[in-house]
């Protein structure tokens, strides 16, 4: 697959990357870690400039975030309590398990789409449950864009310095990724535990 973005990207320029880094929040396994490495590489050799490709993967984040929060209003919280209500008993969901999800990301959305922008796999898929929770577009697609800009800058200048050797940038990404996921895993059996005693504290 890396392969094929690279050629797309030589072969269309900042319309290939503006299309690779839409894809990409749409179809995750298209990984960032090669489109924005790759880009600054192409800058050291090609007529494509590093604020160029910057503006080109920005918009492109942006499309498809735009997008999956529109996936997200289509999957509402009233579809999800007609789900619950039949299937909710085998996953042990109730209706005021989604209140407080919903209640929960209101909450702390803004600060969890800004940082999950730098989070890969996870930097795509955040802008379903924003487009559910129904949060406020304009903030959402603000956040999204400096969160974006951020990644998107680091990444295309790593490229840009380690020019041929762009790649390595793929095997760091993968020990961060690792690192990430290992914190997010851990603060989410920290939440369960913490639910658990506050559910057998509400029952005594």
């Amino acid at each position: 697959m890396g392969q094929w973005v690279t050629s797309i990207m030589e072969q269309f320029g900042y319309v290939g990357i503006f299309l690779m880094m839409t894809l990409e929040n749409l179809f995750p396994p298209i990984p960032s870690e090669i489109i924005l490495p790759f880009g600054g590489f192409m800058t050291t050799y090609s007529t494509l400039t590093y604020s160029g490709v910057l503006v080109a993967a920005t918009i492109g984040a942006l499309i498809g975030a735009m997008l999956l929060y529109c996936v997200g209003m289509i999957l509402d919280v009233s579809r999800l309590e007609k789900i619950v209500d039949r299937y909710g008993h085998i996953l042990r969901l109730k209706r005021t398990d989604i209140y407080k999800a919903n209640e929960w990301f209101e909450k702390y959305g803004y600060w969890t789409v800004f940082f999950c922008r730098m989070v890969p796999l996870l930097r795509s898929l955040i802008s379903i449950p924003a487009g559910m929770a129904r949060m406020n577009f304009g903030m959402f697609m603000l956040l999204t864009a400096v969160g974006s800009l951020i990644w998107n800058s680091i990444l295309i200048g790593v490229g840009t310095i380690l020019g041929e050797n762009w790649h390595r940038v793929a095997a760091f990404m993968d020990v961060y990724s690792s690192f990430v996921y290992a914190v997010i895993v851990a603060g989410i059996v920290l939440f369960f535990i913490w639910y658990i005693k506050r559910r057998k504290k509400e029952k005594l």
